[in-house]
Formats: structure tokens, sequence, C-alpha cells
């Protein structure tokens, strides 16, 4: 390729904030929950770009003709690409995408097809516009992608922090992760946490019924906490896990969940058989342990504790029967008991339509 700003270019990244900020020199985006893609044309040659510097061309050729047919001939657009469903936006289908087998990807394709949702443009012909503000950066795409059909969206953007807090409050149902805030004066600065993002964040008690050592601490330091949730059926299902703790923390959970080691597997719940067949599919009932598209390798060996401890974490938002991110811990619960823990304490947030976001073709 031969345009002003060629690849790799690492994506500009936000830090997260508490609060939306006040003052007029803020532009609100919603915040998509999707893949990142840097998109790069000159001509015909066509780069879907991840977040870490790879191509996604092969998992995303409903997308190729599109951006071929409406982007600038020589242009790089920064967006997410997402999959709208009936509720939604559905990250799990997203997923199902990065796939090795090319006849799985064209089926998916055909069947569940992608969209991408366009929030910055870095260059367009001979021009690099990422000295530019945000703000002129944004009126030269929306000028670019004016007559854009599905599946190319522009994000909708505005200056009134009412109109943000409203999205926030309002969009979660269709899957997005809450509002992005940028400067209106920002240039474009790859791998640098210069917006600011404000996401969704609730607690739950959860079961603690396993752990996982420290990568750089076997036997000496934890490294998270395996959550467990109870359904309808009674079944403890593995909701995700709780880290981030500090070097000392980690140390001292060594000795707090000894006792809860001695005989745990005598009736765990994820010790049945099938469990790590179950881990490596797609479907809802995943367990510790197993490897899927996504782990890459990782050892995700897992040590069994009884389920007897309860905890409360902070987490964003539900994929389906999980967390979607990592939960942070909040405090251990003493007064509570494992059968306590259950779907039915979470926050159900009805759909949003996806419409309300996009009014015609923005």
């Amino acid at each position: 390729m031969q345009l002003p700003v060629n690849p790799p270019i690492l994506p500009m990244l936000a830090k997260r904030i508490d609060q939306i900020p006040s003052g007029d020199a803020w532009i609100f985006e919603p915040k998509w929950d999707g893949f990142r893609a840097l998109i790069f044309r000159d001509g015909d040659e066509v780069l879907i770009q991840s977040r870490d510097g790879k191509s996604l061309n092969r998992y995303f050729p409903e997308l190729l003709a599109p951006i071929r047919s409406q982007l600038p001939a020589q242009c790089v657009f920064d967006g997410e690409i997402v999959i709208a469903g009936a509720d939604g936006l559905d990250f799990d289908a997203l997923q199902l995408r990065i796939h090795p087998a090319a006849s799985r990807v064209k089926l998916l394709a055909s069947q569940i097809p992608a969209s991408i949702v366009f929030f910055d443009l870095l260059a367009v012909g001979d021009q690099d516009l990422r000295g530019e503000s945000f703000r002129n950066r944004r009126e030269r795409m929306i000028s670019l992608l004016a007559a854009a059909t599905p599946p190319i969206h522009v994000t909708p953007a505005t200056s009134d922090k009412e109109v943000a807090s409203d999205w926030f409050r309002r969009f979660e149902g269709a899957g997005l992760d809450g509002v992005v805030a940028k400067s209106s004066a920002l240039g474009y600065e790859p791998n640098k946490r210069v917006m600011l993002k404000i996401k969704h964040e609730r607690d739950c008690d959860c079961v603690v019924a396993g752990f996982r050592w420290y990568k750089q601490g076997e036997h000496t330091a934890v490294g998270s906490l395996l959550l467990g949730l109870f359904d309808d059926s009674g079944m403890l299902q593995h909701v995700g896990v709780c880290a981030s703790f500090t070097q000392e923390k980690r140390k001292e959970l060594v000795a707090l969940l000894a006792p809860y080691r001695e005989n745990a597997l005598t009736g765990h719940p994820w010790q049945r058989e099938g469990a790590n067949e179950a881990a490596s599919g797609d479907g809802e009932r995943r367990m510790p342990g197993g490897q899927s598209r996504w782990s890459q390798g990782k050892d995700l060996s897992w040590e069994p504790l009884r389920p007897e401890l309860v905890v409360e974490v902070a987490y964003e938002h539900m994929q389906g029967s999980r967390f979607r991110h990592m939960a942070q811990f909040r405090r251990w619960r003493v007064d509570k008991t494992p059968s306590e823990c259950t779907y039915a304490q979470l926050e159900v947030v009805p759909p949003q339509e996806l419409m309300s976001i996009f009014p015609g073709n923005r």
C-alpha cells in the first residue's frame, strides 16, 4: 500500500474514568462492544486490521465489497466491527467468526453478516489527518460517508452531556459498553490512552469454586479466583474470574484458601466427566480448564476449592451466562451462603432497538 498512513498502525486508546466529564470541549460517542478495526484502502487493496495489528480480512469477507464501493479510493478509517441481532449487539456471534475453517466463516458471513461502525478518519487521498483536531476529522468523515448504506455506519456523536448521559442509561440493553469522551481538539495518537471511557459497573455475590496459581509464583501466590453462580436447575455455572490483586494479597490468598482445598474434588460441581469437552465448544456451559480458539494454548489448569466461600465482585455486563470482562474483587461475604449466589440477583437490562442509535444511515 502507498498511503500517507500505512499499516500497521495501532489504534488510539481510552482510559477509564468514573463519570461523564463536564464542559464544552468534549464530543461524546456510544462505546461499541465489538472488534476494533482500522480500515486501510488503496484502490482495490483493502486491509481490515485488528487492534493488535493482524489482518481480519479472512474472517469478515462480506465487508470487503462494501468497503471498496463506499469508501474513498485511498483512505484510513478507525471503527468497530459489530454484529447486530434481534436484541442488540451479539458479541458471541462475533466471536464465532474467528474460525480456522474458511467454509465455516463463509457460512456465518451469509447467515449473520457483520457491520462496521466508523468513528474516526486518519487519512484520505494524500492527506495525513492525524494532526488535525478530532472535530475536523469527524466533520470530514461525515462528509465522505454521507451516502453510506449498511453495513457501513457512522457512529452518532454529541457535544451535549445530557444526551450522552441518556445514551449511557438507555443503550446498555443494546449491547453498548458505555460512553467515550474525546476532546474536540484531540489529534490522533496511536497506541496512547488519550480518550476517556465511562463504562457500566454493578456488583453481585459469587461462589469461589477454584483458583489459578499466579504464573510468576506457583504455589506461593494466587493469580485469580474462579467464580460461579447457580442456575435455575441448581447447577453451579462457571461465570468468570476475578484477579488484579496486589502481590501481597496474592500471597495472603494462599493461606486463606488452604482449608478449602482439603477434599475439594469430592462432589465438586466442576469435576464431572466431559467438562473439558464443554469448555472447547461455543455453548453456554463452558467449564474452567478447557481450551478454546481464544485461549491460544495458554495454561488454563486450575485448583478446585470446596464451593463454600462467597465473594462480592464488580462486573460490567454479562455475555450470555458469563461476565464479559474480568470481574473485580470487592470483599468477602461471610454473611452470605453459597446457595444465595444465583443468576436471579443480576440486574437485567432491557434491550434497546439499535435503530434508536442509527437514525437513517447514521
